[in-house]
């Protein structure tokens, strides 16, 4: 379906901004959330993480950061500098699934090999990233669903950006089945060596469409750029470069 030139929010009239690619916006305006393509209201939930940061918190958090753990450089906290910080609230689909993996294989490191039959069977509440061409370590981020609100263009700070949707619901639950069913395959091979039949059903229930707050981070050490990406949440950081520290005999 192709997109039309303008759309207008169905709840407060209002122009609605978008760029090339995203298919669920935000009325800026109102916080009225509808898809793109048709201008139609948003039926599913429409949910948000608060931050919990404001910049001058965000930088000693990262300071702290940089002074724990044996691998980062002793000086790291004292000789870097934050160059740059931002607030982003990227958008996010989670999807509900109850995963159930039953398999067939051969344990072959017993002599002499032997076949073996399990089960997995897990829930989930799986997290897709609404973004085509965003990098963002997913799998290593822990939504705190908990503190979940309704989506409430208020509470976003006038500093921060909002990114919307790039893919729709029925593509995230596309994308949360392939995910799972290379998870359960992982595991399996933990206690399989070879997999003579695999079969994965997944009862996929409600998915959430949100906002999180994430601080992106850039800092200088030793002349060299690193990156940092905090939960605006937690405090938390949840992927950050350390440089390379050299190791040698004294």
């Amino acid at each position: 379906m192709s997109i039309v030139e303008e759309i207008r929010c169905s709840n407060c009239g209002a122009p609605l901004q978008f760029n090339p690619g995203e298919i669920v916006a935000t009325c800026r305006y109102c916080g009225f959330t509808q898809v793109i393509e048709t201008g139609k209201a948003f039926e599913l939930e429409h949910s948000m993480i608060l931050n919990e940061y404001k910049p001058e918190q965000v930088d000693e958090l990262v300071r702290n950061w940089m002074r724990g753990g044996f691998l980062k450089p002793g000086d790291l906290a004292r000789a870097s500098k934050i160059l740059e910080k931002s607030l982003t609230y990227l958008p996010f689909w989670v999807v509900s699934v109850k995963a159930t993996s039953t398999y067939k294989g051969v344990f072959e490191r017993l002599t002499p090999p032997a076949t073996k039959e399990g089960k997995i069977e897990k829930e989930y509440d799986w997290l897709v990233l609404a973004r085509k061409r965003t990098e963002f370590p997913t799998r290593e981020y822990e939504v705190p669903l908990e503190g979940k609100v309704a989506y409430d263009f208020r509470k976003i700070e006038s500093f921060a950006k909002v990114l919307n949707s790039e893919i729709e619901r029925e593509e995230a639950v596309e994308i949360t089945r392939q995910e799972i069913e290379d998870l359960h395959q992982f595991l399996v091979k933990q206690d399989i060596d070879k997999i003579i039949e695999m079969r994965t059903d997944l009862e996929v229930g409600d998915s959430v469409y949100l906002h999180a707050p994430i601080w992106f981070i850039t800092y200088e050490y030793k002349r060299e750029r690193y990156r940092i990406l905090l939960d605006g949440a937690t405090g938390t950081v949840i992927k950050g470069d350390i440089p390379t520290t050299k190791f040698g005999l004294i």
